[in-house]
């Protein structure tokens, strides 16, 4: 069964950055790959969509990221990246990714950021 690992989580101080890293454990980045997204959810809060990525490329954010997060991927290694830049404390949240290669979809299990100083 493929599974999703997620990395990169952590604590940092508002301002600073983290590079989110999802890598599955099978390669699924073939020809039946459909989109890769990044997803969070905080406290009490209902699950969000961050960034999209297609497999033509094709990349999409949510509003709140206004331009401060890169959602990237490196078939050859099976990962998909995000980078955040300029972090804020409303980030705080578990990060999970979420791979469609037609016809399953994939969850990681989660990765906490934490933004505070």
């Amino acid at each position: 069964q493929v599974q999703l690992v997620e990395s990169g989580g952590g604590l940092v101080q508002p301002g600073g950055s983290l590079r989110l890293s999802c890598t599955a454990s099978e390669n699924i980045f073939g020809r039946n790959l459909i989109r890769m997204t990044w997803h969070r959810q905080a406290p009490g809060k209902q699950r969000e969509l961050v960034a999209t990525i297609n497999a033509d490329g094709f990349t999409d954010y949510g509003a709140f990221v206004q331009g401060r997060f890169s959602i990237s991927s490196d078939t050859a290694k099976s990962t998909v990246y995000l980078q955040m830049n300029s972090l804020k404390p409303e980030d705080t949240a578990v990060y999970y990714c979420n791979i469609l290669s037609s016809p399953y979809e994939y969850w990681g299990q989660g990765t906490q950021v934490t933004v505070s100083s």
